[in-house]
């Protein structure tokens, strides 16, 4: 079964939150959502919920717009023609410099967690 998520937990995996308050800012998403066909929630009693498949395009727009400066409408017109869609082997092309840079945050979350438990086997070890 997918898990769909909410905007609001969206918001806060993509880091878009308000630096004061740490406040979702799920008007981003919105106006994401008004951009770019792409990008289509379901609505249930008038709640957003992103599907895994959607919540990875959001995070290529966001990568596309924010780390690599793109403009929406070059992101629009991207998407539209399907550059996207490049070969994942072509060094140069924009959806690697994507997935790359996901493949390191996930692998830092990876080490991350096998520290926790080599630290957590270290504290049991020393109690026995």
């Amino acid at each position: 079964m997918k898990k769909f998520i909410k905007i609001s937990e969206l918001s806060k995996i993509l880091k878009l939150t308000d630096t004061l308050n740490n406040k979702p800012l799920n008007y981003v998403l919105r106006y994401w959502e008004k951009e770019f066909k792409q990008i289509k929630p379901k609505k249930i009693n008038n709640q957003r919920y992103y599907s895994p498949e959607q919540v990875e395009i959001v995070k290529m727009i966001k990568f596309l717009l924010k780390e690599k400066g793109m403009t929406i409408s070059g992101v629009k017109n991207m998407l539209n023609l399907k550059i996207n869609k490049l070969d994942v082997y072509d060094l140069d092309s924009l959806k690697t410099d994507y997935y790359k840079n996901n493949l390191k945050d996930k692998s830092k979350k990876l080490l991350e967690k096998i520290k926790e438990l080599k630290k957590y086997g270290k504290k049991n070890t020393l109690k026995s």
